[in-house]
């Protein structure tokens, strides 16, 4: 398959869940590479609980603007069902690929009870339809297993680095990560990275399709 000449990936999730950090990797990643990148503002309210969504716009060719146009996103990476739902809606389309964490992060409204969430099965149903993949995972549980709690976002890399939309090694994003981190840290976030290669790989190896 002949590589798209731009890559728009939008990373999105509420404060605190390190999806900046995520964002930060993936495009230093692809600087590395050889790639023209451009990365958005964050939206939203960056505090913990907040909504918060980055922008990544990659290419072989040239330097995009940072902001990517609506309806034409080709990856998500949601690190909260319902604010990738959010993200899709006016940003996806049926060639958008979704790789979606599963676990819920509740607002305030609704832990008081002011609001509903909804289903978790019903948010999945609604991506899955209005996309053209959607990889779910338990990327809150990987992180805990590996020993690093607040790894989501490092699962949610490896995740992404092994679906191979961008042609670019694991061990690229390593690098990247290994500038950022030493020590136990660094062996850490490594091993929540390498979970989110394994989890890939595994649903590819079952028949999941993320291309």
């Amino acid at each position: 398959m002949a590589e798209l000449s731009v890559h728009n990936i939008i990373v999105t999730g509420v404060g605190g869940q390190g999806n900046v950090l995520a964002s930060q990797i993936i495009a230093t990643a692809a600087v590395d590479s050889g790639y023209f990148v451009s990365v958005g503002e964050t939206f939203g309210a960056s505090q913990r609980g907040g909504s918060v969504m980055s922008h990544i716009r990659i290419s072989r060719e040239e330097a995009y603007g940072p902001l990517i146009p609506k309806g034409k996103a080709t990856m998500i990476i949601g690190f909260e069902p319902l604010e990738t739902l959010r993200t899709l809606i006016p940003y996806g389309g049926k060639d958008t690929g979704v790789i979606m964490n599963l676990r819920a992060n509740y607002p305030l409204s609704v832990l008081v009870g002011e609001d509903t969430y909804p289903e978790t099965e019903k948010i999945k149903e609604a991506i899955a339809a209005n996309s053209r993949y959607l990889v779910a995972l338990e990327a809150t549980e990987l992180a805990v297993a590996a020993g690093v709690p607040v790894g989501t976002n490092m699962v949610m890399t490896g995740a992404f680095a092994g679906t191979g939309v961008l042609p670019i090694p694991p061990e690229t994003y390593e690098e990247v990560i290994a500038g950022l981190f030493s020590g136990e840290l660094l062996e850490l976030n490594l091993t929540a990275f390498r979970a989110g290669l394994k989890a890939i790989a595994d649903y590819q190896s079952s028949g999941g399709q993320c291309r």
